[in-house]
């Protein structure tokens, strides 16, 4: 996928993005396909390149490549373009089979490789030199550049484009006989470097790189270019529908030119929108810029918009593949806000989350004509969205802890939490009457003293007085220690790569995006394993990192309570 995010003028808005994706036209293409007997069956593929983490965009292709061959009964291949040994690593195999699995998507018996068809596509090359449609070109990266021409000006011929089949024959073999340097010479396809399409200018199809590749070893010292080896391993897997983003519309007819002059099975190409989201960047070369120089803690930091971090986070694939369908498939790139895809993981959490109570901010409570050492089991509902998830005990004694913001010792207009002299409810417990305020050195309020009402357990008052704050809480005694990382986005403004002359997307990285604090949390979470989500009553749902240990908690918020999508979605509905 490339780098560009769609020009200001090409961006639409997210409601337009969607209203799009009302026709999908892939799938009407696939089914025209079908009824015509162009093709009998589907048979899609997903094409990563391994030198990185995938990330949300590359959610979208997949669930796109394996979405239609499910639909039609259908197969869809894991196909790694493995082409390029200098970037590719064995660790980013792995990390993207375990992303599509995560997905729900499985590709069975059919994973493979560029690499395997080295050997079809090094005769491909021969069988194209002999027809006079490829040649060994000395020019360098710089001038073949240079000889390209641009969009209103044609490009120049090379000095070598006229050699004898004979001649590039010999120096072919001697290329992957490794008798020259990296960068010395190149086969490319003899096409029209006055083509209107720049990609039909005389394209490189192979370069000599003297690297070790991670699954053929050394047997190689040249590799074929993607768009090389891309059409010709589709015809070998027998795919019918090659589906790309809009970046490879331009290249299609250098996909239908090699498949033609092999005379071998040509698939179908078609091209659909790309994913931009704002505040994001999902280029994979400004994500690795990321993690090399440390803005994060890695590929899987829950700011970034890999699948990886988003799992971290604590997204669920249900709540992506949510997002992925809703914004659908569309022929114009757009950007779509971030705030729906939040929307999503809010959505699903809320049904499968269960609510447990943690204090992130917190501030002791003393309640004064609570018995010294008593303690008593509260029952709490587990989920109110699901019934089946049942109760839990929760212990609650006369020491608690509540956040400091729901105390005001001079309260604002409509704050309805606790104040000097104001009953509040605590939450599956009891009605509270803060009583006193204690203050340290610099006058910062320490600790809250309350009086409670025994008959108002349970959270109602039997004479049917009503309070308008209902708090949450923890046990002092029984509560335990836990970190908490409290993510924001990573970007500061809405396109990270808008910057002034000079600068680069890094000088917008928002330098609130992750505060860590030291929380209390029920004891219910102890030995929560990693992954293990949940909401944080009135704070947000989160996750379990992988940094927690038996005796070291440590969350992640996944995303706050607050949905701006909703409202958006509810003033439209009014409207």
């Amino acid at each position: 996928m490339g780098n560009e995010r769609p020009e200001a003028n090409q961006v639409e808005e997210t409601e337009a993005a969607l209203d799009s994706t009302v026709v999908d036209f892939i799938r009407k293409s696939v089914e025209e396909d079908l009824e015509s007997g162009r093709y009998t069956t589907v048979r899609t593929r997903f094409p990563p390149e391994p030198n990185g983490y995938l990330h949300i965009g590359h959610a979208k292709a997949i669930c796109i490549d394996f979405g239609v061959a499910a639909d039609y009964g259908g197969l869809c291949n894991l196909r790694f373009d493995d082409t390029n040994p200098v970037k590719e690593e064995t660790e980013y195999v792995e990390s993207i089979m375990e992303d599509i699995r995560w997905l729900g998507w499985e590709w069975g018996d059919r994973l493979y490789y560029a690499s395997d068809y080295f050997d079809p596509l090094y005769e491909w090359a021969i069988k194209l030199i002999k027809k006079g449609k490829a040649y060994v070109c000395d020019l360098t990266a710089n001038e073949i550049r240079e000889h390209r021409g641009t969009l209103t000006e044609p490009g120049k011929d090379s000095p070598y484009r006229d050699r004898s089949v004979e001649e590039n024959l010999d120096l072919f073999e001697r290329m992957r006989n490794g008798e020259y340097p990296d960068g010395s010479r190149t086969l490319r396809a003899k096409i029209d470097m006055r083509s209107p399409n720049i990609n039909l200018r005389d394209p490189v199809m192979y370069r000599i790189l003297h690297a070790t590749h991670h699954r053929t070893g050394d047997k190689w010292c040249i590799y074929p270019m993607y768009d090389f080896a891309h059409g010709q391993s589709d015809s070998i897997e027998g795919i019918t529908h090659s589906l790309c983003d809009l970046d490879y519309e331009a290249h299609r007819p250098l996909y239908d030119w090699f498949l033609d002059e092999l005379e071998v099975y040509h698939p179908r190409q078609i091209e659909f929108a790309r994913l931009f989201l704002n505040y994001t960047v999902l280029s994979k070369r400004f994500l690795r810029r990321l993690v090399e120089e440390r803005f994060v803690s890695g590929w899987d930091d829950p700011r970034m918009p890999t699948l990886s971090g988003m799992r971290r986070r604590g997204y669920t694939p249900e709540a992506v593949r949510g997002f992925i369908d809703r914004i659908g498939v569309a022929k114009s790139n757009s950007v779509v806000d971030i705030a729906l895809l939040e929307h999503f993981v809010r959505q699903d959490l809320n049904q499968r989350a269960p609510r447990v109570m943690g204090v992130l901010d917190p501030i002791k409570v003393i309640i004064d004509n609570y018995p010294k050492d008593g303690v008593e089991e509260m029952e709490a509902i587990n989920n109110p969205e699901d019934l089946s998830a049942g109760t839990r005990k929760v212990p609650f004694s006369g020491e608690l802890y509540i956040e400091r913001e729901d105390f005001r010792e001079d309260p604002p207009r409509r704050f309805w939490r606790l104040a000097p002299g104001r009953e509040v409810r605590l939450r599956y417990a009891y009605f509270v009457t803060c009583v006193g305020v204690v203050k340290d050195e610099q006058g910062e309020v320490v600790e809250l003293h309350c009086t409670y009402d025994p008959a108002t357990r349970g959270g109602d008052a039997p004479d049917g007085r009503k309070v308008r704050g209902t708090l949450h809480w923890v046990s002092a005694r029984h509560a335990l220690d836990a970190e908490v990382r409290l993510y924001d986005r990573l970007f500061a403004v809405q396109d990270p790569g808008d910057v002034e002359e000079g600068a680069d997307f890094t000088s917008n990285l928002n330098p609130d995006s992750l505060e860590t604090r030291m929380c209390k949390v029920e004891p219910s979470l102890a030995g929560a394993a990693p992954g293990t989500r949940c909401q944080f009553e009135r704070q947000g749902y989160f996750c379990v990192d992988p940094d927690s240990t038996g005796e070291r908690l440590v969350f992640n918020r996944t995303v706050s309570l607050r949905d701006s999508w909703a409202k958006i979605e509810e003033a439209q509905k009014r409207k």
